[in-house]
């Protein structure tokens, strides 16, 4: 069957959104749409040149015959900026504040729209790393791992406080919490992560950077590496902060239990030598 060029440019977009990083031949586009590869080549400059018009992303061609094009999410600046100020309106509601300065964000996590946004965001950020999984502890940061997920194409392993039979055979670690120094447990299943893997870790919200400095130690009984971390709110007055190489969108810079007032600004996303669509 012959594919008009319209529908060909339909498909083939539906085709690389749903399968982001992932290196498609020309010759499956060819074979699909019944299409010369001239033709198809044509088609993905059009592809190209509207995804990063529009900020959808980049399309890659990689040369050669064991090449193809894949689809890499990215985003301009003016995007991020208006997620972050989004984010930032939503926070700053006094009623979102609860006792030792942590704000309530269920709901917000729970918003598929809004963390479609944020992983975007997220994702955008490491796009240029290497990363074969993204590690997350339950629950919060379960929503914002697999909407980062989405957009890099990698599978989700989550960390947990106690073990669970369902789990099978695990492994645990004791790590100190940055904010109150209690000694804390986490469990991994020795299924979820295979040895070597490069891992992005990912919290909702840091304080002092106990709980991201214990998954980096639990990457050590994997012998696995950390490619980065990224991080949706963090906390601007946490002292001794435990890790220091991050990517945040939010920073909650002033919290009044008294008055009940929240001050929330952007984080360090758009100092940590990101490269936006123009």
């Amino acid at each position: 069957m012959k594919f008009k060029r319209s529908e060909r440019l339909i498909d083939m977009t539906h085709y690389l959104v749903e399968r982001p990083h992932q290196l498609v031949p020309l010759t499956f586009f060819s074979e699909r749409y019944g299409s010369a590869k001239s033709s198809i080549s044509e088609d993905l400059t059009i592809v190209k040149e509207t995804f990063e018009g529009r900020g959808v992303g980049i399309v890659q061609t990689v040369p050669g015959a064991a090449g193809g094009v894949k689809y890499i999410p990215k985003v301009n600046q003016e995007e991020a900026k208006e997620v972050i100020d989004e984010l930032c309106l939503h926070l700053e509601s006094s009623d979102r504040l609860l006792p030792g300065g942590y704000l309530f964000m269920t709901d917000l996590l729970g918003n598929p729209l809004l963390m479609k946004k944020v992983g975007k965001l997220l994702a955008s950020a490491f796009a240029e790393k290497e990363i074969d999984v993204i590690m997350t502890v339950a629950t919060k940061g379960i929503p914002i791992a697999n909407a980062i997920a989405a957009y890099l194409n990698v599978p989700v392993v989550i960390v947990r406080r106690d073990s669970r039979v369902t789990e099978g055979s695990t492994v645990s670690i004791n790590y100190v919490s940055g904010s109150s120094k209690r000694i804390q447990s986490m469990v991994l299943s020795k299924r979820s992560l295979k040895e070597g893997s490069r891992v992005l870790v990912v919290d909702d919200f840091m304080k002092a950077g106990g709980t991201v400095n214990g998954m980096k130690s639990l990457l050590e009984e994997f012998s696995a590496t950390l490619t980065g971390i990224g991080v949706l709110v963090e906390s601007e007055n946490a002292e001794e902060r435990l890790v220091d190489d991050y990517v945040s969108l939010l920073k909650l810079s002033e919290v009044n239990e008294k008055d009940k007032q929240i001050s929330l600004t952007e984080g360090n996303y758009f100092q940590s030598n990101l490269t936006f669509l123009s």
